[in-house]
């Protein structure tokens, strides 16, 4: 769990948010998300702390671009997190009426197969920090979907609580990340599909190739799927350009084959998750979020860089 700030600081980080969320809730939606962006853009030339991690990790990801290359791509990413905040004002007005008109499936033949051959005992869905992943997770529960979502607390634990509030609204539940490994297994039993979100930079886990360096990620989705047999089946929310409207994108599902030795099962879906993930950034490198320290944690004996 991340260290929570202070108390008054969080309530100082809350009011603000707030009252920019209000602004935006009283809008249309359309004209809302319009106003997110340009939010979004402010908001980079201020964010001096985040630029340069981002920036480096932009480098790491495109060596071959040139810096306004990757400078553009972050604009760009900053305008699309004030597009998903404008979205999140307006998630409580979502219903099966309307959900068609801001998400709808691509890839649903996926889904219903890893369904099937999942039997009743639930699936894992991978994900990322990607696109407007609120939307997703949210409009899948409107769509009749029951997701258990992994969450990973916030340092404001105002906001924290805000966004828990909002993730369960429609019958979605959360799972807390640490030790979260036994509710899920429980909640596997119960037909869940269960969300997770592999993009992180973890202390303990394995070191896969991410863009093209070791990252330290999370084995956990396939040490799970190993031990239940679940499916794993990434999903991903597509923007379709700057409109409001997404594309709830299903890849075909990873299914567990108990054959070879398991460490180096555990070690090759994670590799294969991990790709995927790369795979869905290069396509859409704005809808990442780059000022995460995805590399943070380095093999023995090497630097840090952040």
């Amino acid at each position: 769990m991340a260290r929570q700030i202070g108390p008054v600081k969080a309530r100082i980080e809350y009011t603000g948010i707030t009252a920019v969320t209000a602004a935006l809730r009283a809008m249309p939606l359309e004209r809302a998300v319009r106003a997110g962006a340009r939010l979004g853009g402010w908001a980079m030339n201020f964010d001096r702390p985040n630029r340069p991690i981002a920036l480096k990790n932009l480098e790491i990801a495109f060596p071959e671009m040139t810096p306004a290359a990757r400078l553009n791509i972050l604009r760009k990413m900053y305008r699309s997190w004030g597009r998903v905040l404008a979205e999140w004002t307006h998630l409580p007005e979502l219903s099966r009426a309307n959900v068609e008109q801001v998400a709808t499936y691509e890839g649903k033949e996926n889904w219903d197969e890893a369904e099937r051959r999942s039997n009743g005992h639930g699936l894992f869905v991978l994900t990322g920090h990607y696109g407007n992943f609120e939307l997703m997770q949210i409009a899948q529960s409107v769509y009749g979907y029951r997701l258990a979502i992994v969450h990973r607390a916030l340092r404001n634990p105002l906001i924290d609580a805000a966004i828990s509030t909002q993730r369960v609204r429609y019958g979605n539940r959360i799972i807390e990340r640490k030790a979260g490994g036994r509710e899920m297994m429980k909640m596997l039993r119960q037909n869940w599909m269960i969300a997770i979100a592999l993009d992180l930079d973890v202390r303990k886990g394995v070191f896969v190739d991410f863009f093209g360096l070791p990252a330290s990620t999370s084995d956990g989705i396939a040490r799970l799927s190993l031990a239940t047999g679940a499916p794993v089946m990434p999903v991903f929310m597509v923007r379709e350009g700057d409109t409001v409207h997404h594309k709830i994108t299903i890849l075909p599902a990873f299914y567990p084959e108990k054959t070879r030795n398991r460490e180096a099962l555990v070690r090759e879906y994670t590799q294969q998750y991990t790709t995927t993930l790369e795979q869905m950034i290069r396509a859409h490198p704005d809808h990442w979020n780059w000022i995460h320290r995805r590399w943070k944690t380095r093999l023995p004996g090497e630097a840090r860089f952040y």
